[in-house]
């Protein structure tokens, strides 16, 4: 992961999943960004969160690695070479006052390993991937079930709009936004991603 530099997420891309939290759907991507420090390895060992903030929440994504400088009119596939799952933990209570203080999601966000991610895999293409669901499981019991094709804007709509308002590069990542189902995690929990039948990457949760 040392090679990443920018972390770039989308926020209520799925509408079932803005409908869960009474959020209005976006008219445009609406982009926030992580620290590289919240980065955190998903290879089965224990991942340690704060539990003194109230409820934190799992927010499973597709996650896209940019493997080219953009430039205007590139694909999806010409300039992403790999993709990972991810899962944007955010700090529920805590992003529940910001939003109404109209503050900045950095706190609930972007604190210390809350952007986990499993190894990348070569990039299929877009199209490719639209053929199987991604979830995210709990203790064995499937809580999240996503496939892009339900995301509100696609991945080429993202990529172009990150690089014409903020800038898009070798190494930078794209966290894609999360389907429906998204809730607390509790100490010794189990969170396991897959692709299809197939596990890209499990952590123990400690609070």
């Amino acid at each position: 992961m040392t090679d990443i530099r920018n972390i770039y997420c989308v926020g209520r891309n799925y509408r079932a999943h803005a409908a869960e939290l009474g959020n209005d759907v976006p008219d445009q991507p609406m982009i926030f960004t992580k620290p590289t420090h919240a980065l955190a390895d998903m290879s089965g060992g224990e991942l340690k969160l704060p539990g003194d903030q109230g409820e934190i929440h799992y927010e499973a994504e597709l996650v896209l690695h940019i493997a080219k400088p953009y430039r205007e009119g590139i694909q999806v596939d010409e300039i992403v070479d790999k993709y990972a799952l991810g899962i944007d933990f955010t700090l529920r209570d805590v992003q529940s006052v910001i939003k109404k203080k109209g503050q900045p999601w950095l706190p609930a966000k972007g604190f210390l390993k809350s952007a986990p991610l499993t190894e990348f895999r070569p990039f299929p293409g877009a199209s490719k991937l639209t053929e199987e669901n991604f979830q995210l499981r709990q203790n064995g019991q499937v809580v999240q079930n996503g496939n892009i094709s339900n995301m509100i804007f696609d991945l080429q709509t993202i990529i172009d709009f990150i690089a014409k308002h903020y800038g898009l590069g070798v190494g930078d990542i794209i966290y894609t936004g999360t389907p429906e189902g998204v809730g607390p995690v509790n100490n010794g929990d189990l969170l396991e991603l897959t692709w299809g039948e197939e596990v890209f990457g499990a952590v123990t949760i400690r609070v």
